[in-house]
């Protein structure tokens, strides 16, 4: 019976974990909507000895870009790398017949940057973290 198996609570996933959930989340989606699209995105910029300086992932799925994280190291930022990433996403997003890309990103981060690139706040929840707020954008685009 599901009840009387132990639940483990951990500060740690392993990636086969991962793997595995978002595996069978994704059979779920397939299941209710019939979409199966479904593929990862990645844009990545590496230094000439492989050192990983930016990068974006996230997928794509039903006409629709989720970009889940966007990062550039601090030595990169105010350079156009973030424009880049973000460039080289919308046009694979594009590519793959998107017509939006949503992400969320919180007010101590760079709403501002998302905005100034097509990008509208949708919502935002207040005091996530404390003080602060974390915001869903959306920016549409010709698929």
């Amino acid at each position: 019976m599901a009840g009387e198996e132990p639940i483990s609570v951990s500060d740690t996933l392993s990636v086969e974990d991962q793997h595995g959930l978002d595996d069978l989340l994704d059979r779920h989606n397939v299941e209710h909507t019939g979409i199966r699209d479904a593929r990862l995105l990645s844009v990545t910029l590496r230094s000439v000895d492989g050192e990983l300086c930016a990068g974006l992932h996230g997928h794509t799925w039903g006409g629709c870009c989720e970009i889940k994280t966007i990062w550039v190291a601090e030595d990169r930022r105010r350079q156009g790398v973030g424009g880049r990433l973000l460039e080289a996403a919308e046009n694979e997003a594009a590519r793959r017949g998107c017509t939006q890309i949503v992400l969320t990103t919180h007010s101590f981060q760079a709403p501002e940057f998302y905005e100034n690139r097509g990008f509208c706040r949708i919502a935002s929840v207040d005091d996530y973290p404390k003080g602060h707020s974390h915001i869903l954008m959306v920016k549409r685009i010709a698929g």
